[in-house]
C-alpha cells in the first residue's frame, strides 16, 4: 500500500483542501480539485435520497468534501486512492487505525452478501486487510480467480485468421490476393481457422491483468500479475472491450470464467452499482449504504432464524396499495417491504425494513429523526399484509439511548424502531426476533 497516496475517511467525515484543520482530513490541492470535479460531474440533480459526496463551505475552514451515502474506493489515474468506509459507532478507546480496520472488514462482509456480483466470492481469510486498501483487496481477489483458471488451463477455440503468407492454407481470398500480391507471385492471401487461446474471454482476462499491473502498488500483487501474464503470451490484448464482452460465450465450458469475467466488468467498465465518470479517475467502485445494509441484514437474518419454522422473503412483491380504479381491477402503487417473515405454523406475518440512518435521542421531540414518510410506509405494510407488527431496523449508534421504540395506534397498528450493533449483528438480530416473533 502506498500510504503517501492513500487518503481514508468514514461516512460523515470530511476532507479539506491542503491544510491541517482539527476534525478534518487534509487532501493535496490537486487531489481535492480532482475529487471535487468528479463529484460535480456525477451529481444527479433529480436524485431522491442518495448523494455521492457533499461539497460545502465553512467559515474559517474553506471548502470541504463530506462523505455521505456511498462507501467504497476511488482510484485516481496518478495512483492516488481515496477510501470511504462505513461509519461504525462503538468503543471510544479503539484507535483511529483500529476503527478504520473494523470498518474495512465490515464493508467487505457487506459486499459478500450482494447477489449477482463478484464481491460475493470475496475470501479474505488469507488476506491481511489492514495492510491493503479496498482496491488492492479487489485486485487480490481477481488474481486468485485467474490463478484458478490458469491452473485448469486456458480455453482454446477456433479463430478465423486472414494473412498474406508464402504457403496455401484454408481458402484463397481473391480480391485481397489481387490487391496485395499482383507483383508478389510467391505470396498468397488466405483465410483459415486456427485453434488457439486467442478468444475474447482470454483477451479480457489479459487486458484486465495489464491494467491492474499498472494500478497496483503491492509488490505481491505486481509479482503475481507478471507471472500470470506469462501464461497469456499467445493471447492478444483487447482493443475493443464492448465487442469482446458481447462475444463472450456463456455455457458449461466457460463456467470457470464467470466470476473472473464479472471482475473484468468491474475493472474495465467500472461496474459496481452505478457507473461513474471523471477525467482524472481511473476507477470508482462506490456502493450505496442503504443497499449494503439491507442486503447484509437480510443475509444475517436467514442465519439467525430457523428456516424450517419461518419463511423469509426479501423485497417481497405482490401487494399493492390500491387494487381498483373506477370499478376496474387496476393494481397500482406496489408495496415492496425489505423483509417479510412468515411463521409457517400459523401463517402470521412480520414485516421489517432497514434504514441506514443515524437516529438521535436529542431529536426525541422530532420523532428521533424517523421520517414521516417511513412511518406512512410501515403503516401501509401493516394493513396490506395484515402483519402482527412491523419493524424499522437502524444501525446502533452512541447517539441513541433507547434500544427499542414502540409506537401503537388506536387501530391496533404497532410499529417498532430498533437497532443493530454492527460489530455483533447476529446477536442484535436474535434479540430483535425474540421481541417481534413472540
Amino acid at each position: 500500500m502506498n500510504k503517501d497516496k492513500l487518503y481514508r475517511i468514514t461516512e460523515y467525515e470530511s476532507f479539506v483542501c491542503g491544510k491541517q484543520v482539527p476534525g478534518y482530513k487534509p487532501l493535496p490541492k490537486k487531489t481535492f480539485d480532482e475529487l471535487k470535479n468528479f463529484i460535480l460531474t456525477n451529481k444527479e440533480p433529480n436524485a431522491e435520497f442518495l448523494e455521492l459526496l457533499g461539497i460545502s463551505y465553512r467559515k474559517g475552514v474553506g471548502e470541504i468534501i463530506t462523505a455521505k451515502n456511498y462507501v467504497g474506493v476511488i482510484s485516481m489515474k496518478d495512483g492516488t486512492t481515496i477510501e470511504i468506509l462505513p461509519k461504525i459507532y462503538g468503543d471510544a478507546a479503539v484507535s483511529k487505525d483500529g476503527i478504520y480496520a473494523n470498518a474495512k472488514k465490515l464493508l467487505l462482509r457487506m459486499l459478500q452478501t450482494l447477489k449477482n456480483t463478484p464481491f460475493k466470492s470475496l475470501q479474505t481469510s488469507n488476506v491481511d486487510v489492514t495492510k491493503m486498501d479496498v482496491f488492492e483487496v479487489f485486485i487480490r481477489m481477481y488474481i486468485e480467480e485467474v490463478f484458478s483458471i490458469v491452473k485448469r488451463g486456458l480455453k482454446s477455440s477456433y479463430e478465423s485468421v486472414s494473412e498474406n503468407t508464402t504457403y496455401f492454407k484454408g481458402k484463397l481470398k481473391v480480391s485481397e490476393n489481387i490487391k496485395y500480391n499482383i507483383a508478389h507471385k510467391e505470396r498468397v492471401f488466405v483465410e483459415y481457422d486456427d485453434f488457439n487461446q486467442n478468444r475474447p474471454e482470454n483477451r479480457l482476462l489479459k487486458t484486465t491483468l495489464e491494467y491492474l499491473y499498472k494500478r497496483t502498488t503491492l509488490l505481491k500483487n505486481k509479482k503475481d500479475i507478471k507471472n500470470l501474464l506469462a501464461s497469456f503470451s499467445s493471447v492478444s490484448t483487447s482493443t475493443n472491450y464492448e465487442k469482446d464482452f458481447s462475444k463472450v460465450i456463456k455455457d458449461r465450458s466457460t463456467k470457470d470464467y464467470e466470476m473472473a469475467l464479472t471482475w473484468c466488468q468491474v475493472f474495465l467498465r467500472g461496474k459496481s452499482f452505478t457507473s461513474f465518470i471523471g477525467s482524472e479517475v481511473a476507477v470508482a467502485l462506490l456502493f450505496p449504504m442503504e443497499i449494503l445494509f439491507e442486503s447484509y441484514i437480510a443475509v444475517k437474518l436467514r442465519r439467525v432464524l430457523d428456516l424450517k419454522k419461518y419463511k423469509v422473503t426479501i423485497q417481497a412483491k405482490g401487494k399493492y396499495l390500491f387494487n381498483e380504479l373506477n370499478g376496474r381491477k387496476w393494481n397500482r402503487f406496489q408495496l415492496r417491504p425489505d423483509i417479510v417473515v412468515e411463521r409457517i405454523e400459523d401463517k402470521k406475518v412480520f414485516i421489517m425494513d432497514t434504514k441506514w440512518k443515524v437516529l438521535s435521542s436529542e431529536l426525541s421531540s422530532q420523532n428521533y429523526g424517523i421520517s414521516q414518510s417511513d412511518m406512512y410506509q410501515m403503516y401501509a405494510y401493516h394493513k396490506k399484509y395484515d402483519a402482527e407488527n412491523v419493524t424499522l431496523i437502524y444501525p446502533k449508534t452512541d447517539k441513541m439511548d433507547e434500544e427499542v421504540l414502540t409506537y401503537k395506534g388506536a387501530d391496533q397498528v404497532t410499529v417498532r424502531a430498533t437497532f443493530v450493533d454492527l460489530m455483533d449483528v447476529e446477536g442484535s438480530l436474535e434479540r430483535i426476533m425474540e421481541e417481534n416473533l413472540s
